[in-house]
């Protein structure tokens, strides 16, 4: 389920970042680059459990499931929470410094 999740996260951040420009512009590329990365790793995981487990990987039970889904949403949200992050600090559009000049001179 966790590569399942990043993979639709990638692919969602990947189209938005693709069609549209504003997009691109609001940093989006690390965003995207972040998820990947993740999907990567999730796959690279899965290899290797299959490798380890084999038939057993194919039928997880309910439990194991459920965590991987609140991890792989966990990564999800984290990967939001960074990207926030980058774009607050960097703030490309200038919307961040433009608020903070008005609140103080106003």
């Amino acid at each position: 389920m966790t590569l399942l999740i990043t993979c639709l996260a990638a692919v969602i951040t990947t189209v938005i970042w693709y069609t549209n420009e504003k997009a691109r512009s609001l940093k989006i590329g690390t965003l995207c680059l972040m998820f990947w990365g993740a999907s990567l790793m999730w796959l690279v995981d899965a290899v290797a459990e299959y490798l380890e487990l084999r038939a057993e990987f194919i039928t997880p039970a309910a439990a194991d499931m459920l965590n991987d889904s609140y991890l792989g949403l966990s990564v999800v949200a984290l990967g939001l929470i960074i990207w926030l992050a980058i774009v607050l600090i960097q703030d490309p559009n200038g919307t961040v410094h433009k608020t903070l000049l008005k609140k103080h001179n106003g």
